[in-house]
């Protein structure tokens, strides 16, 4: 799952909204009255407007976005993550986001979009799968990239756009203050460690870290435990999906499909990948369809797998019980 665009430059023809120069002149100066006051104050403390790292990651929505996101990035690019749930490559790229933007130490705010609550949203940024990342510089929207990509790869989009809104538009970011979180005591005490959760955690870790294999084996441990744990059950069934479409080239795979509707193989792989971006309607659909049209043994691969995607989704997701109800019309 490479991203499908890592330019820049849409970024770079934003030059016309404000003066290269005038803008990289604010930004020097912004720097240097801030070396001032440091050198001053002997490390002078943050100033009052000093944000805590937790506010450099926010969840927005629909009401709020003029405020949280258009208005902020007056001050300090706001890179969009849009997510659901329900997708496992945006559990595996938002962790990822969110470490990056902290490191940038206010130079970035990462904004968080669950697409299933803010469904004018995706169709205003004309999301066609998820995950999918956005920056707003200014007030301007700009596309970065969709999928999963290599850090380092990210690394060096962040860098750029972070580059670009300084020299551009003499945005240098906001302060953070790392004592300004709220008294650790404060916290509520954590619940106790359950039985599994070592495991569940290695599960994780191991996905983060791109180890499909290792999160397969660990989410089994568990199940070969405690075989109705819903976590588990969840997690393998996410795993095992990207660990079949990790290797898949997905235009041989629609093609094949395209061109073999009644092939099980063909429509059982390209479910696969329609899920994995996002389209989660258009999976179910085409495995249903796959099921009238099959017979036997066949017919048995394509409702199996269906079964295997209800899993990914969850029970309780409407679009898993529309689904149901299909197959089953289909079946009886």
């Amino acid at each position: 799952m490479q991203p499908r665009n890592m330019s820049m430059s849409g970024v770079v023809d934003l030059a016309a909204v404000k003066a290269a120069g005038e803008a990289k002149a604010k930004a020097e100066q912004a720097r240097a009255e801030a070396a001032r006051q440091a050198s001053q104050g002997g490390g002078a403390a943050p100033s009052a407007g000093a944000v805590p790292p937790s506010a450099l990651v926010i969840d927005v929505d629909e009401a709020g976005f003029e405020r949280d996101v258009l208005q902020l990035s007056a001050e300090v690019p706001v890179v969009l993550d849009f997510w659901a749930e329900w997708c496992q490559p945006c559990k595996q790229l938002s962790p990822l986001l969110e470490r990056l933007t902290v490191e940038a130490n206010g130079r970035l705010v990462l904004a968080k979009v669950d697409v299933d609550a803010n469904q004018m949203l995706m169709q205003q940024f004309q999301i066609q799968g998820i995950p999918a990342v956005f920056a707003v510089v200014a007030g301007q929207v700009l596309p970065l990239f969709q999928g999963v990509a290599p850090e380092q790869q990210i690394r060096e989009t962040l860098a750029q756009l972070v580059q670009v809104a300084e020299e551009r538009f003499g945005i240098i970011g906001i302060e953070v203050d790392p004592n300004a979180e709220g008294a650790a005591e404060d916290a509520p005490a954590e619940a106790p460690a359950g039985p599994h959760d070592a495991l569940l955690e290695a599960a994780v870790v191991a996905l983060d870290a791109g180890d499909l294999g290792g999160a397969v084996q660990a989410y089994k441990n568990v199940l070969a435990d405690d075989p109705g744990n819903t976590e588990a059950k969840l997690g393998l069934a996410q795993a095992e999906l990207l660990a079949r479409v990790q290797h898949m080239n997905p235009q041989q795979v629609r093609t094949a499909a395209a061109e073999n509707p009644r092939d099980p193989a063909a429509q059982i792989a390209a479910a696969d990948l329609d899920l994995v971006g996002g389209h989660v309607e258009d999976a179910f659909g085409r495995l249903v369809d796959t099921v009238k049209v099959t017979f036997g043994d066949d017919r048995d691969a394509v409702r199996l797998r269906l079964l295997e995607l209800f899993e990914v989704i969850g029970a309780d997701d409407p679009r898993v019980t529309a689904a149901r109800t299909a197959l089953a019309r289909v079946l009886f």
